[in-house]
C-alpha cells in the first residue's frame, strides 16, 4: 500500500467516524452535558473500526467502480 493510500484511508476513517459516532450518539442518546462524553467514547471505539474497514471495502469498491466507467 501506498503512502497517499495510508494516508488517504486514515483521513476516510476520521472523517466517517465522526459524523457517523456524532449522529448516532444523538440518535442514541440525545443532547444533553454528557453528549461531548458519550461521544467521545463512541468515537475512540469507532476510529479504529472505521479505517479497518476503509482499507478493506476502498480497493473493493474501486474494482466495482472501474467495471461501471469503463
Amino acid at each position: 500500500m501506498k503512502k497517499s493510500d495510508v494516508i488517504f484511508t486514515a483521513i476516510m476513517g476520521l472523517g466517517m467516524s465522526i459524523i457517523m459516532t456524532l449522529v448516532i450518539t444523538f440518535i442514541n442518546t440525545g443532547m444533553d452535558s454528557e453528549y461531548l462524553n458519550r461521544w467521545f467514547k463512541a468515537w475512540l471505539a469507532g476510529f479504529p473500526i472505521a479505517v479497518f474497514a476503509a482499507a478493506f471495502i476502498a480497493p473493493i469498491a474501486k474494482k466495482i467502480t472501474k467495471k461501471f466507467t469503463s
